[in-house]
This record gives structure tokens, C-alpha cells and sequence, in this order.
């Protein structure tokens, strides 16, 4: 019995993918939230200014100090400049006035950017982690349930941008079983009888076992045929089936099978950019982090190579 699953292995290794990526991002982002931090830390005084010059990238704002001086200083922005003659807060150091903010001041408008995209990185790595987790813990517990011998056919179903396989149960009430996919599959002569670690008429999750090797389920149990292109396997296996193990088998087939669902990670990251105002910084992390969660959502579903 083959204990350590391809789908065990695809599994964990896409996590590793997202679990990098968003370290990679998080350590990026977190380095930048402690400069502005840093650069925001000594603005302990707080004040009201006057606009006397403004431009699209600063703002020269005055105020009076508590001794009575008035302090001047010229504040990069990242926002757009304020009414010159209007009024708002300042925060500066009582040490040196001129090093002050107001609001979309560029430290402040990095903080809170840098802020929001922590959290985010943070939480999507959080999800992928627990959820990954439960994934192991559900299915690891398949093989004490009750066996039984079931004749059915393996069925490949091209859904969308994924394709994943099914075993179809006809002997008993019409039921299909998705299966995380692992080569021994692309060999199942159709019809052929496979033990079932499960009943399909009450349980949401079942296994399979194929000629030694544990096939786990990447979905629940369904009474509904799934939608999509159906590819049956021959009733006969001939060289021709053997050599598409193969070419399905090796990591690469694996990756062209899986990087259809990073196509649309770019343009999520431009959104992301867009409504952050992140620029190409943001986009890249965004990108990043969307192919990662991409690739782990594909093998996550048991997507089939072959």
C-alpha cells in the first residue's frame, strides 16, 4: 500500500508554493511597515496647519509652536494635495518641526498600504494552511472505514479551465466519486471492480484502492453526473493507454495541467494594484500570491494531468 499518495504530494507541494510566496511577500511588505513606522514614530506633537503652497507631490503647510515660533515644513504626498489656505492636522517632532505628516502624507499612505496588505498576505496564507489540514485530516481517516468491492468505471471530466477524475458507480444507485488523480487511474480498464473504503450511499467522503495504491477523494460524494467533457477509459489497456502514464506522471504535465488556473492571477493582481494604489510593487506581490493560491486551488481539486 502506498501510504505517501501523489495526491499527498502535489497537495504539499503546493502548499509549500503558496506557503513561500506569501512569506516571500509578507517579509517584503512587513519591511516596509517598519520603515514607515519608524519614520512615523518620533511625530508625537500634534497640531493645526495652514496650506501655503501645494503641488501634486507635496504640500508646504505652516503652524504655530507651543513657544510661540511658527514651524514650516514641506510634506511629500502620495494623495491628492489639499486646498492651499484650507486647514488640517499635523503630526511632527517636537525635536525638529520640519520633519512632520499630514494626511496623505507618503509615510502614512505607506503604512496603512503596507498595513492592509500584511493582512491580506496573512489570512490568505492562514486559510490555505487550515484548510490544507482539515483536507489531510478528513481523508486520513478513510481506510477505517468499512470495505466493500463496487464494479465502476473511471471517467475524466474537463470542467472549465480544469479537468479531474471520477469514478462512476453503476452497480448501485448511480453515484460518482471524484478522486485525486494518480497514474495507476489511466490503466483501470472500464468496467473494473475496486474496493471502496466507505458506502457511497451514505458516506460524503469515500476511498478507493487500484491494484495497491489508496486513492482519496477530492470532493464529495455526488448523485449528479458531473458537467463537462467526458473521456472514458478503454475496456481494453494496449501500449498505447501504458504510455500515457508516462507523460501524465512526471511534474511537468502536472504543471501544464495546473498553470491554466494562473492565467487570470495577473489580472487580479492589476486590480488589487488599482484599488491599493500599490503600483508595480503591489502588482507583483498581488500576482505572486494569486498564482501561489492558484496552483494550490488546482491541486486542492485534484486536477488531472492526463
Amino acid at each position: 500500500m502506498h501510504f505517501a499518495t501523489r495526491a499527498l504530494r502535489h497537495g504539499l507541494a503546493a502548499t509549500a508554493v503558496v506557503t513561500v510566496t506569501c512569506g516571500a511577500v509578507a517579509l517584503v511588505t512587513a519591511s516596509t511597515l517598519t520603515s514607515a513606522q519608524a519614520q512615523l514614530a518620533p511625530l508625537t506633537a500634534r497640531a493645526t496647519a495652514r496650506v501655503e503652497a501645494a503641488s501634486p507631490d507635496s504640500v508646504r503647510v505652516s503652524w504655530p509652536l507651543p513657544d510661540g515660533r511658527t514651524a514650516t515644513a514641506t510634506v511629500p504626498l502620495d494623495a491628492a494635495p489639499p486646498r492651499v489656505g484650507s486647514h488640517l492636522r499635523v503630526g511632527y517632532d517636537p525635536a525638529a518641526p520640519e520633519h512632520a505628516v499630514v494626511p496623505g502624507a507618503v509615510p502614512l499612505v505607506e503604512a496603512d498600504r503596507a498595513g492592509a496588505e500584511l493582512t491580506v498576505t496573512l489570512l490568505a496564507l492562514a486559510a490555505v494552511l487550515a484548510v490544507s489540514a482539515v483536507r489531510v485530516a478528513s481523508r486520513a481517516r478513510l481506510h477505517r472505514k468499512p470495505a466493500q468491492e463496487v464494479l465502476l468505471r473511471r471517467v475524466r471530466v474537463q470542467s472549465g479551465l480544469v479537468a479531474r477524475s471520477w469514478l462512476e458507480i453503476e452497480s448501485l444507485p448511480q453515484r460518482w466519486i471524484p478522486v485525486y488523480f494518480d497514474p495507476v487511474l489511466v490503466t483501470l480498464p472500464t468496467p473494473s471492480i475496486v474496493r471502496l473504503s466507505g458506502d457511497p450511499r451514505q458516506d460524503r467522503l469515500v476511498a478507493a484502492e487500484v491494484d495497491g495504491v489508496r486513492l482519496y477523494p477530492s470532493g464529495l460524494v455526488t448523485r449528479t453526473e458531473p458537467r463537462g467533457r467526458r473521456v472514458d477509459n478503454p475496456s481494453e489497456v494496449d501500449d498505447s493507454v501504458r504510455a500515457r502514464i508516462a507523460t501524465a506522471r512526471g511534474v511537468l504535465a502536472q504543471l501544464r495541467a495546473d498553470a491554466v488556473l494562473v492565467v487570470p492571477a495577473p489580472l487580479i493582481g492589476l486590480l488589487w494594484a488599482y484599488l491599493d494604489d500599490g503600483g508595480v510593487a503591489g502588482w507583483l506581490g498581488a500576482t505572486a500570491v494569486m498564482a501561489s493560491v492558484a496552483l494550490w486551488l488546482a491541486a486542492l481539486r485534484g486536477s488531472d494531468p492526463s
